[in-house]
């Protein structure tokens, strides 16, 4: 996904907010408004656990609001902040095994081998 970006009239260039106003203090961790599974999986791998563990803390201490928040608006119509806070949602799934359990970015004992997803959720 492309940021927004505006050019104010002094020719300054400011890059627009992701997320809903109500979660400007996610905005750091809009990176991971990633719209498909293997976009989430790739992040997932080429972060650190210290770069995991922060955006995880920081999302799951807001994701009952965030889900309320998305639950205003239809699936199938949802302005496109809510719908980055939505995928930020779904990468803290993606992350929390590697954080609650494994404490690696990959599957534990996995080798080479890789998983790719043929359906995902969609709203």
């Amino acid at each position: 996904m492309v940021p927004r970006i505006d050019a104010t009239a002094t020719g300054t260039v400011t890059e627009q907010p992701k997320l809903p106003a109500e979660f400007a203090d996610l905005e750091q961790y809009s990176d991971w408004c990633l719209g498909s599974e293997p976009l989430r999986y790739a992040k997932r791998l080429a972060s650190s656990m210290a770069e995991m563990q922060a955006f995880y803390d920081a999302i799951t201490a807001r994701a009952e609001e965030a889900i309320a928040y998305c639950d205003k608006f239809p699936l199938d119509d949802m302005p496109e902040d809510v719908l980055n806070l939505m995928h930020l949602l779904y990468s803290m799934i993606i992350v929390s095994f590697p954080v609650e359990c494994w404490k690696q970015p990959k599957v534990p004992d996995s080798g080479a081998t890789w998983l790719n997803c043929d359906s995902e959720p969609r709203p």
